[in-house]
């Protein structure tokens, strides 16, 4: 048992979650600073509160000066200065997180169109299975560019006299 722990623990994808999860609730803390000591202070001074964490609703009948005075007293309180300061810091952290998400799946994402190595003709002279961009065929060495202007020729000229004897 403790060599299969060992196994599972030492695979790869453990390791990177690991790492991942440490990291993140790192970037977490970096976030969770900037939003409480950069971005709402200033925001706080604009709506006339210095300390907007300390916005509160007491749902008691007592008088409480300070968040941490209610709190302290156990009164029941709306907190919608501490629940704006954890949207805040939701809506960063998903921004950052598009952002790298963004990036990655552009590193990854292949120029052109993803399909067109799987796009494939018909030589008409070898008939074996070439790319489609193809001017040589690689298997007979045929030019196709003539070919393919002589199939349309072909086809233009079936079309006509169908026409005519239809």
């Amino acid at each position: 048992m403790f060599t299969e722990f060992k196994e599972f623990a030492m695979r790869g994808n453990v390791i990177d979650m690991s790492v991942g999860v440490i990291i993140g609730t790192t970037f977490a803390t970096i976030v969770q600073s900037f939003v409480d000591d950069i971005l709402m202070p200033p925001f706080g001074l604009f709506i006339g509160k210095v300390d907007f964490s300390n916005l509160y609703i007491n749902l008691s009948s007592s008088e409480y000066s300070t968040l941490a005075e209610a709190r302290d007293a156990g009164v029941p309180t709306l907190n919608y200065g501490i629940f704006f300061n954890h949207a805040i810091h939701f809506f960063i952290v998903a921004f950052v997180l598009f952002l790298f998400v963004r990036q990655v799946n552009r590193l990854r994402r292949p120029e052109g169109d993803p399909l067109e190595h799987m796009k494939q003709k018909m030589c008409s002279y070898c008939y074996s299975n070439i790319p489609f961009k193809a001017t040589r065929c690689p298997n007979c060495t045929s030019a196709l560019i003539e070919t393919e202007e002589k199939d349309r020729q072909k086809k233009a000229t079936k079309i006509t006299i169908k026409k005519r004897t239809g």
